[in-house]
């Protein structure tokens, strides 16, 4: 039979087991901050010029993630692209990206993308819905990406639409002959 002093250590341990438990689980999840490796990352766009696709990527950009699949919610993504850095290969459509009546990248070299909410779709699946401002205009944008971690390395692959014309991008092309919605796409590794 327990004495009365262990009786009193053992409530006093479990009171504070208990008190502990509570604690922790009210406490906010802290999102994982990952570094996003350029080497094996990229940034990408595509968009249809008539009957073919133009497909260009971005070569200089950064991304802050933090991300904890276990609490999405908490999560804050911003990632900035240098507009002037965007390459197709054609020679024609490279020379006219930076120019004003398109990214105007002398004058406003950033785009940015900054999420306001972070929401799991289930399984490996997830959706941003943020901010893009482009030429210092900005709009409602939401990328859905797939997100793959195998102990402190992680692979998200993704795709944001995007509505050139409602940033003035490429306004003195219509519609007919490049379209208005280009995708941008990322594949991206990263380490916590």
């Amino acid at each position: 039979m327990p004495t009365p002093l262990i009786t009193r250590i053992s409530r006093t341990l479990s009171a504070l087991a208990v008190t502990s438990a509570i604690a922790f689980a009210g406490a906010p999840a802290m999102a994982a901050s990952w570094t996003v490796d350029p080497a094996k990352s990229t940034v990408g766009f595509s968009v249809a010029q008539g009957n073919e696709t133009i497909t260009g990527t971005f070569k200089d950009w950064t991304a802050d993630i933090d991300f904890d699949p276990q609490n999405p919610e908490a999560a804050t993504i911003k990632a900035t692209i240098k507009t002037g850095s965007a390459g197709t290969g054609n020679g024609q459509f490279d020379a006219m990206l930076p120019s004003a009546d398109w990214f105007n990248a002398e004058a406003m070299p950033d785009a940015t993308f900054e999420s306001s909410k972070v929401t799991a779709l289930g399984g490996d699946t997830y959706r941003a819905d943020g901010t893009l401002t482009i030429k210092g205009i900005s709009q409602p944008a939401t990328l859905d990406f797939k997100l793959e971690i195998d102990g402190t390395t992680a692979h998200a692959t993704g795709t944001a639409s995007v509505n050139r014309l409602a940033h003035e991008v490429g306004t003195v092309v219509g519609k007919s002959q490049i379209a208005d919605t280009v995708a941008v796409t990322i594949d991206l590794t990263a380490t916590e």
